[in-house]
């Protein structure tokens, strides 16, 4: 068995990686991955006019579309997966080499560093993503266990079997699964946990909406909302765990708020009924390192 690489040694790979020419870089990827670049570039600028007005701690907080498309009002129901998250991020983070795969703006990797991790990464295909986690890491005090880079997810390049914990949090649609997979079993360390956070492709209100709102996602992303379809095929290549579903009711909190509350508790029973919690709008599931 290999033994793991040290913080040090890792951290002199991921500079290699970082220093890749990005034009060079940017020439071996596909037309579908720089569609990516071109729309989470545009989703995540805070530098653009569109932010006028806007509170500068909303603008670190949320992707752009969420404001440009008045999404960001149906993730104020999302406070019991959100809680859910943080905790396992709380639970699991201390003291391990852990990976916000596909970051964003790296609000996860941030809480990781907060909670204990020996260093927290976070590598996404934006360029603009990245500056705003280096950005937003330095104003949190965590710079010191925090790295950043652009990457490509498919092909991360980071050192097999050297990330602890990893979470992914609204991404795996955006990818192949076919080579996103088995990268993530490739950099994952033994007794190694993945935490998978998607919306669900079940529903068809949910599914209707997606339709009616194209500018709001790519096409590669609207048609590979995951399935468990799409766990039976993780199955190959990790243990599947901790199954939970989330958000049936509580979607319609934003529009009736006085019944927010008791959405949410009618909620937490119906996402545990076989066949209708298939009809939630978000699921997390573990996916854990096979022996």
């Amino acid at each position: 068995m290999n033994t793991k690489i040290s913080v040090e040694q890792l951290l002199i790979e991921l500079r290699k990686i970082a220093s890749i020419d990005d034009q060079i870089w940017q020439e071996s990827l596909s037309d579908r991955k720089i569609k990516e670049i071109e729309f989470h570039d545009k989703d995540r600028d805070r530098k653009k006019e569109v932010y006028a007005g806007i509170n500068e701690d909303e603008v670190q907080d949320t992707d752009t579309y969420e404001k440009f498309y008045g999404n960001r009002k149906y993730y104020q129901a999302t406070a019991d997966s959100n809680n859910y998250v943080d905790d396992w991020i709380n639970n699991e983070a201390r003291d391990k080499i852990f990976l916000d795969y596909a970051c964003g703006n790296g609000k996860n990797a941030i809480k990781a560093a907060k909670a204990g991790a020996q260093l927290a990464i976070g590598l996404d295909i934006s360029p603009i993503s990245i500056e705003n986690c280096k950005e937003d890491a330095k104003k949190e005090g965590v710079e010191k266990n925090t790295f950043f880079f652009q990457a490509d997810c498919e092909n991360t390049k980071i050192p097999t079997g050297s990330i602890d914990r990893i979470i992914c949090s609204g991404m795996l649609h955006h990818l192949d699964l076919t080579y996103a997979f088995p990268e993530l079993r490739r950099i994952l360390a033994s007794e190694g946990k993945i935490l998978g956070v998607e919306a669900l492709d079940y529903n068809p209100a949910i599914k209707l909406y997606r339709n009616l709102t194209p500018q709001m996602r790519t096409e590669w992303e609207k048609s590979h909302i995951l399935s468990l379809k799409d766990l039976k095929f993780g199955s190959n290549f990790f243990n599947v765990k901790t199954i939970k579903y989330w958000h049936m009711l509580s979607i319609l909190s934003p529009h009736i708020k006085f019944l927010g509350p008791l959405l949410n508790q009618i909620d937490r029973v119906i996402t545990k009924i076989p066949l209708l919690r298939l009809w939630s709008w978000i699921f997390t599931f573990e996916l854990h390192a096979k022996d």
